[in-house]
C-alpha cells in the first residue's frame, strides 16, 4: 500500500490533476466524506488527510510514503528525513511582511527599533530578520493574523499571501517578500528504498505533469 499525504483546500485540489496523470482519482470527496483515509481507484494506493502544517511529520515518521506540502511548511519543518524530489509548481503564493497602513515599517528598520512580529511561522521569520540585522521580538499565531496589528498585539506579521485582498480588506500593507512559495512533493527516505519502483511511477507522472520552467 502507498500512502499519500494531502491536506483539504487549495493543495488537495489543484494535487488532482497530478494525479489523475498517475493514473490515481479520489474515489470520494473530502469537503462531503467525514473519513480521514480516501480510497482511490487503485486498491494499492490510499489518501490520508492530515493539517497542512502535519504532511513533512507524518511523511518523516513513517504514517505516510508521500505527501504534498507547502514551501513554506516544509522549511519551518526543518526538512529531516524528507526527500523532496519536485517543486510541483502549484499552490503559488508568498511569505511577506505586512503592517497597517499607518505604521511606518521602513522608519523603524533604519531608526533599530525593535519591531513585535506575529506569525505562525516563527523560524522563517527570525532567520529573515537576523539577516537583515532588525531586532524582532516573535509572537507566535495559529490563525487570524491580521488581527495582531489592528489589535495592537503586534507592529508586524509574517504571513502567506496570495491576491492581498485580505491584507487589503483589514488596512494592511505588504512591505517585504521574503520568498516565493508553492507546493513540494516529499517523500519518506526508507519508502522509497522499501517500495521505490511503485513511488518512482508516482514521481515520474507527477514529473511530466509539472509545468517546466
Amino acid at each position: 500500500m502507498i500512502t499519500l499525504a494531502l491536506s483539504k483546500g487549495r493543495i488537495f485540489e489543484e494535487t488532482i490533476p497530478l494525479l489523475a496523470a498517475a493514473g490515481i482519482e479520489v474515489s470520494e470527496d473530502p469537503d462531503k466524506s467525514r473519513k480521514l483515509i480516501l480510497p482511490t481507484n487503485r486498491p494499492d494506493v490510499q489518501v490520508v488527510l492530515v493539517r497542512a502544517s502535519d504532511v513533512p511529520t507524518y511523511v518523516q515518521y513513517g504514517g505516510a510514503d508521500l505527501g504534498v506540502t507547502g514551501l513554506d511548511v516544509l522549511l519551518e519543518h526543518g526538512n529531516q528525513g524528507l526527500y523532496s524530489p519536485l517543486d510541483l509548481k502549484i499552490a503559488a503564493c508568498r511569505l511577506s511582511v505586512a503592517v497597517r497602513a499607518d505604521y511606518d515599517y521602513a522608519s523603524a528598520v533604519r531608526q533599530g527599533a525593535r519591531i513585535k512580529v506575529a506569525t505562525k511561522y516563527v523560524g522563517l521569520a527570525r532567520e529573515f530578520f537576523a539577516t537583515k540585522g532588525v531586532h524582532v521580538d516573535l509572537i507566535k499565531l495559529y490563525g487570524s493574523m491580521e488581527l495582531a496589528p489592528l489589535t495592537g498585539l503586534a507592529d508586524a506579521i509574517v504571513d502567506l499571501v496570495s491576491t492581498g485582498n485580505t491584507l487589503r480588506a483589514n488596512q494592511l500593507v505588504e512591505v517585504e517578500r521574503i520568498m516565493d512559495i508553492s507546493a513540494r512533493l516529499v517523500v519518506n527516505q526508507a519508502a522509497l528504498k522499501l517500495k521505490r519502483e511503485p513511488i518512482r511511477r508516482i514521481i515520474d507522472a507527477f514529473a511530466s505533469a509539472t509545468p517546466q520552467a
